[in-house]
């Protein structure tokens, strides 16, 4: 992923919960762009890149289910998540037949939408992650499938941990990798001996990564690290 706020194409016809979601997700660091009907919603989605959808699906001219398969059919793997005043279970069952990847009854509060937003994102992250193998960070290529970092020449193995943190590192360069998120995915557990580990691991990479002065492993204070590039 780049530096650039991640897009969410929120549709929603009452007015009032439209702009206070909108303003909840900026306010969270996304980029959130609003839209009335499914209709509106459509013509967005085919002019711009998002990397999730939010969905009402009682909505005029296009309702939610309607704008799913649209999008569905120029998009197979864009998140989409369904909001709606019904419970009824074939509405659900349709919802995840379209594709969707979530499902919210309103009411409901506006923490567990963000928590659903983030897992999905989590989700998607990770499976690109798997894709990618080499990865330029300044001067180094770093092939993670053979666990070495090559500059200027020379070439250094790095041990399996080494290679994990660096390859979530890298693929998330310039943005912020969260502690818990890496905890989880390489440790399994974010627990304090797991944490202490994990910052051992970081000493190491920036010791490794210290012949380029363009590339720096930073912390992002109660949040993660952040790999500089250029």
């Amino acid at each position: 992923m780049n530096d650039e706020k991640v897009k969410i194409l929120l549709c929603e016809d009452d007015e009032n919960l439209g702009m206070l979601l909108r303003e909840y997700l900026q306010t969270r660091g996304y980029d959130a762009d609003l839209q009335p009907d499914g209709e509106a919603g459509y013509k967005a989605f085919t002019k711009n890149k998002y990397d999730l959808c939010v969905l009402d699906v009682m909505m005029p001219k296009k309702d939610g289910f309607t704008l799913a398969s649209d999008i569905r059919a120029v998009n197979t793997e864009v998140p989409i998540i369904f909001l709606t005043a019904k419970s009824m279970k074939e509405d659900i069952l349709q919802g995840f037949k379209l594709g969707a990847d979530d499902y919210l009854s309103k009411p409901f509060s506006m923490e567990e939408l963000l928590s659903r937003i983030e897992s999905i994102l989590r989700r998607v992250r990770g499976k690109k992650i798997k894709d990618v193998t080499t990865f330029n960070i300044g001067a180094f290529v770093f092939d993670s499938q053979k666990q070495v970092l090559e500059f200027d020449g020379e070439t250094r193995k790095l041990t399996t941990k080494e290679s994990e943190l660096l390859k979530l590192l890298a693929s998330n360069a310039n943005n912020i990798l969260e502690r818990n998120y890496a905890l989880k995915t390489i440790w399994e557990d974010d627990n304090y001996f797991n944490a202490r580990s994990m910052d051992v691991y970081i000493t190491k990479l920036r010791k490794l990564l210290k012949d380029d002065p363009n590339v720096a492993i930073i912390n992002i204070h109660g949040k993660g690290y952040k790999l500089i590039t250029p």
